[in-house]
């Protein structure tokens, strides 16, 4: 899965996308780069979702939006095309996720056509920081075991925004007792791509009833001497989408990420 591209320069691994070669989540992708959750909304609905971010920057710190009917996130990865840049898309219409897809050219400017302009959100991943934990020692479990990171509703609310409302998404990696001071600190000298974790220990205190049961995702092993750490998903905007119901949502299927040219290192405090 995703080591056998961690070398790769972004352009390049967008470039594979495009052209079909690459379907996986891309968690291990492009080390050192910065990766970007993505959200492409109608128009008349960019500023509440805009406002929506501004008031959750935990779960969603924005990275780049594009101009109205844009297809290109020119600050952060020049040439790019957002509708065929990451492996796999997920449509929403009225909170229904209506169908998964590799390309959403088509669906983009079919919308644009016909309904009006789209405008997409670029927001931190928490994919970022795990170059940092690996250089430090510290495992990242689903890379070690080539699946994607498990990730969890909570009973977290967000702070509503217009239409937007509903409760924040966690992604989780098993660390070792003696690591978490460690992890807990890289993590939060990066808060553009979610920063500290919200939670240590205890997934029940956060409405998880089965940490071996992710709701998105995949479960990771959890050895002896590992407490589950729990840090802000960028999934949240798709459950917020489920719960709020907008009639059109493009973003990208969970693990799927958009591969920017920011070095993760830019993304410090």
């Amino acid at each position: 899965m995703g080591p056998e591209y961690r070398n790769r320069e972004p352009k390049e691994v967008r470039r594979l996308i495009r052209e079909g070669v690459i379907h996986s989540p891309t968690t291990g992708m492009c080390g050192g780069y910065a990766q970007g959750n993505l959200v492409i909304l109608p128009e008349e609905l960019a500023w509440d979702f805009l406002l929506f971010c501004q008031r959750n920057p935990k779960a969603c710190p924005l990275l780049e939006v594009s101009d109205a009917g844009s297809r290109s996130f020119p600050l952060t990865a020049e040439g790019s095309d957002i509708p065929r840049d990451i492996p796999r898309y997920r449509v929403y219409e009225n909170g229904v996720c209506t169908g998964e897809h590799t390309d959403v050219s088509e669906l983009f400017e079919e919308y644009q056509r016909t309904r009006g302009k789209l405008v997409s959100f670029l927001i931190g991943c928490s994919f970022s920081f795990e170059t940092a934990l690996l250089e430090a020692g510290i495992p990242v479990r689903q890379i070690e075991e080539g699946v994607n990171v498990p990730m969890f509703h909570t009973n977290i609310p967000c702070t509503p925004a217009g239409i937007f409302s509903g409760n924040m998404v966690v992604s989780m990696r098993p660390i070792p007792h003696h690591q978490v001071s460690g992890a807990v600190a890289i993590t939060a000298s990066m808060p553009r791509v979610h920063g500290a974790p919200v939670h240590i220990g205890y997934p029940e205190a956060l409405g998880i009833k089965d940490i071996r049961k992710p709701d998105f995702g995949d479960p990771v092993t959890i050895y002896e001497g590992e407490v589950p750490v729990f840090w802000p998903c960028g999934v949240t905007p798709q459950a917020v989408v489920m719960n709020s119901r907008p009639p059109f949502v493009i973003t990208h299927a969970p693990g799927h990420m958009f591969i920017t040219d920011l070095k993760n290192a830019e993304l410090k405090n």
